[in-house]
């Protein structure tokens, strides 16, 4: 057998798992919160609801063993043979996210320590230290009880493991792991100190004893340190959550096994970890106060679906409406409750699930809403949720199909990391918020984006843009400086290719590995004040930078915006570089204002030859996914969309020639004719 055939087995059967059951819908159960006689009431409302997939046992430790080595399964043996019978799938946790107190009580150093050296206590969740051997003595014990139990159930469906990996350890345990990985990296301590430039502030190291991780300090940390500590305490989790996967794989080799992502998180580099995946799946909480999170989302969305290589994933975890742990807790519409869920769709899930079944009457997340609220079915709440599962149901052909791409965003965890560390010129540089700014604009236009590592395979793209990528190797500068030259266009952003993967400043001009692709070279990063610097532009108009500004010179190409103050007038900032093979390379030395960024950008894709799908009034967003049409209203009124040929909506099954009306907060799926 092939080494690869066991994980494309447990791919292919989620994809089996959707070609049966079209697109899945429902949301974590936690039956061990309510008495037995509710559950069955549970099962016939999921199913009223049209749920067919439960993520069950997320934090169920305590009362899967409630002292060590005494078990209490029939009760899962119960809630799990009730879903099977009425037809509803399970993705079955393993519960090492929150171990129950008694392990943290007879075995104190299963407890994580934090950055000040205080050990953290039981009584929340994620207290754990993922180093600990104890710890995973009792993690792979519980799975390997759950895996030979439950390996032939038939409501087994997926295997979740753990939930939302995050926890950042400083115990001695842990430095013990770091010193390991270290050496791992870097062989011995002469290219440790090389690395991390001990040489200054007298932080030579001569034995391994004297590496510790990044613990609270009188002032600021050796920045590499600090960034090694970042990929090891990612590393760290990711061997945490191996270590489950493979004993879950043994057990059952065609079930497929997967975690839930949060997103753009800062402590765990997700893009490390999706060959671990045998389906991407991710959390995601909208705030109805933020006006951008629409965009946040598809951005959001864009990623998950580019982890997995394009194939589709699950957005696992949402609020029907309020959560608990913002300060003001504004609840969602069930218009955009609805809205959201078929972005999702739109830009590749194939699951749709939310937190949680049945509102909680007690614990930290009692006010943290769910499917079924806590003034039951007969509530607008719910009946949105029954609405909402049939409006999965009509998108049932959509399942499977993928979003194609030709545009791409660049991202790198270890670059967002080295760029967030004091010490640097400005704190308001950060590469998630430049990829926001440079996504939206794309967005706004649907043009459908791919978001990829540095060293991705950038072939298939016309379009790559590069919003802030603080740090860059020498191979990942070179694959990115091949765009123009085969053909594409390249849009480089400020604070680029500044640092080498050690963290360390590259010497010379900037930015280093590129100065030649860009035709562009600078020399000193300028951080502006609150007032900005004016901005002129025959081609995009004249706006006013804010934020950041760089003293450069064009060597070989265009300059197509000047800045006109700030101790640059007449300095280039915004410079094109044409190649031989149609291709250009683009530099943009500031942070425009959202209007002129949007000119600055389109104006990219229209040199690389992407057109949106539709032209789309304000509000309204558009995807293509496989043979269907998404639009959506996330406004409060009503848009019109001129449709450039006769379409049927899978939603609504109304048919349209020329103008579709798409009510406030609304979704529509079409179906083109003869496009």
């Amino acid at each position: 057998m092939h080494p690869d055939t066991p994980r494309r087995n447990a791919r292919n059967a989620f994809s089996t798992l959707v070609r049966e059951r079209g697109l899945l819908y429902g949301g974590d159960y936690n039956p061990e919160q309510w008495p037995a006689e509710v559950w069955p009431e549970d099962v016939a409302l999921m199913s009223a609801a049209g749920v067919n997939l439960v993520t069950v046992g997320v934090f169920s430790w305590g009362r899967l063993e409630p002292q060590p080595g005494e078990w209490n399964l029939g009760w899962l043996d119960q809630v799990l043979d009730l879903l099977a019978a009425a037809g509803i799938a399970v993705d079955l946790a393993t519960p090492s996210a929150s171990a129950p107190p008694w392990l943290a009580v007879d075995h104190p150093e299963t407890s994580a320590v934090n950055q000040d050296g205080v050990r953290m206590s039981h009584g929340s969740r994620n207290h754990f230290c993922p180093t600990s051997p104890v710890y995973r003595e009792h993690v792979l014990r519980i799975v390997r009880v759950l895996a030979e139990r439950y390996a032939d159930h038939p409501a087994l469906a997926m295997w979740h493991v753990g939930n939302e990996f995050g926890q950042v350890c400083y115990c001695d345990l842990c430095a013990d792991a770091f010193r390991a990985w270290l050496q791992r990296r870097y062989g011995g301590l002469d290219e440790l100190n090389r690395a991390w430039g001990t040489a200054f502030w007298s932080q030579h190291h001569g034995r391994w004893s004297e590496v510790i991780p990044p613990r609270r300090a009188p002032y600021l940390h050796n920045p590499t340190q600090e960034l090694d500590y970042r990929r090891f305490a990612s590393d760290q989790l990711r061997d945490l959550y191996r270590v489950q996967a493979e004993l879950l794989r043994d057990a059952t080799p065609a079930v497929p096994v997967t975690t839930n992502f949060m997103g753009f998180f800062p402590l765990v580099d997700y893009q490390s970890w999706t060959d671990d995946l045998d389906v991407v799946a991710d959390d995601w909480y909208a705030d109805p106060a933020d006006p951008r999170s629409p965009a946040r989302a598809a951005l959001t969305h864009d990623l998950m679906r580019s982890l997995g290589d394009g194939r589709p994933w699950v957005l696992m975890e949402q609020a029907t409406s309020a959560v608990n742990w913002r300060p003001h807790n504004l609840p969602r519409s069930a218009g955009t409750m609805l809205v959201d869920s078929v972005r999702a769709v739109a830009h590749g899930a194939d699951a749709i699930c939310y937190f949680q079944w049945r509102a909680s009457l007690a614990g930290a997340e009692r006010f943290h809403s769910a499917m079924l609220p806590h003034a039951g079915p007969d509530t607008d709440l719910h009946r949105a949720v029954i609405e909402q599962g049939d409006v999965l149901r009509r998108l049932r052909p959509v399942a499977g199909t993928r979003v194609e791409a030709r545009a791409a965003l660049v991202f790198d965890w270890s670059s967002w990391w080295a760029g967030r560390a004091p010490g640097s010129p400005s704190d308001r540089m950060d590469a998630v918020d430049r990829l926001l700014d440079a996504y939206e604009p794309l967005w706004r236009a649907g043009v459908a984006v791919d978001v990829v590592p540095p060293g991705a395979d950038l072939d298939g793209y016309s379009l790559v843009v590069v919003p802030g990528l603080y740090l860059v190797s020498d191979q990942d500068a070179a694959n990115l400086a091949r765009v123009p030259e085969r053909g594409g266009v390249l849009l480089v952003g400020p604070f680029s290719a500044v640092a080498d993967p050690d963290a360390h400043i590259r010497a010379g001009r900037f930015p280093g590995p590129w100065t030649e692709v860009l035709g562009v070279s600078g020399e000193q990063h300028r951080p502006l004040p609150e007032v900005g610097v004016e901005v002129r532009s025959e081609l995009i108009g004249d706006f006013t930078a804010h934020t950041w500004s760089e003293l450069l010179r064009a060597d070989d190409a265009d300059v197509l915006a000047r800045y006109a103050g700030a101790g640059l007038a007449g300095r280039p900032a915004l410079t094109r570089r044409t190649h031989p093979g149609g291709g250009s390379a683009w530099y943009l030395s500031t942070v425009p204002p959202a209007d002129a960024l949007n000119r600055i950008v389109l104006a990219a894709a229209e040199a690389a030859g992407l057109r949106a799908p539709v032209d789309c009034p304000p509000e309204v967003e558009a995807i293509r996914r496989g043979d269907v049409l998404f639009l959506l209203n996330h406004g409060t009124r009503p848009r019109t969309v001129r449709l450039p040929y006769p379409a049927t909506d899978l939603i609504g099954g109304t048919r349209t020639t020329g103008d579709l009306v798409l009510p406030a907060e609304s979704a529509a799926a079409m179906i083109e004719e003869d496009r």
